[in-house]
């Protein structure tokens, strides 16, 4: 089984490339963004996620631990799935190597897209534009989420690194050459 964390900065391209894996890979794509986001805004879950994210800030994990296993147990007989989203903390981590141990898998590996924040910012914008998603349109929140990222979310990379799971890929170019640099890396670890 393929168990790959897509990482990077909001903005970095997760989605773009995770759709990209899923059809070259047959994988399963989980993005606690969509997740959240498709979550009933009337629910006690949903109102609680929306609390969090339109300030930028990250949903508490407990509540992201049980939004993602219950995902992924809807898909048992999968190749793989590609975390696009998650971990985001190492409390996550953790909580995601145990549930895949449950399982008899565990992550495949971590490529974590590096992209420059003038870049992440320039594309964040230029997608709120597109999407209409308003947390991609203010500055201010797009400032606090890479923030968050840098303090809490980037640290999750050492935890995979301690492991040898992580790949760092440049990721700024064309879709194209962005795709080619982690097909190459997937296909020599296989």
């Amino acid at each position: 089984m393929l168990n790959i964390v897509l990482f990077g900065p909001p903005g970095a391209g997760k989605g773009t490339q995770s759709e990209r894996l899923k059809e070259k890979y047959g994988l399963v794509h989980i993005s606690t963004g969509d997740v959240f986001r498709a979550l009933d805004p009337a629910s006690e879950l949903g109102i609680l996620a929306k609390s969090y994210s339109d300030k930028g800030n990250l949903v508490p994990d407990e509540v992201t631990i049980k939004i993602l296993e219950s995902e992924v147990s809807k898909h048992p007989d999968a190749k793989g799935v590609i975390y696009d989203g998650f971990p985001r903390t190492t409390a996550q981590a953790e909580a995601l190597d145990k549930f895949l141990s449950e399982k008899g898998a565990e992550v495949s590996m971590m490529l974590s897209l590096v992209v420059p924040e003038d870049e992440l910012k320039t594309r964040l914008i230029a997608r709120a534009e597109v999407s209409g998603r308003k947390d991609d349109a203010d500055p201010e929140i797009i400032q606090n989420r890479i923030n968050t990222y840098n303090s809490s979310t980037a640290p999750v990379a050492d935890f995979y690194k301690g492991q040898n799971k992580l790949s760092e890929v440049n990721g700024v170019g064309s879709l194209d050459e962005i795709s080619n640099r982690l097909f190459e890396i997937i296909d020599s670890a296989n």
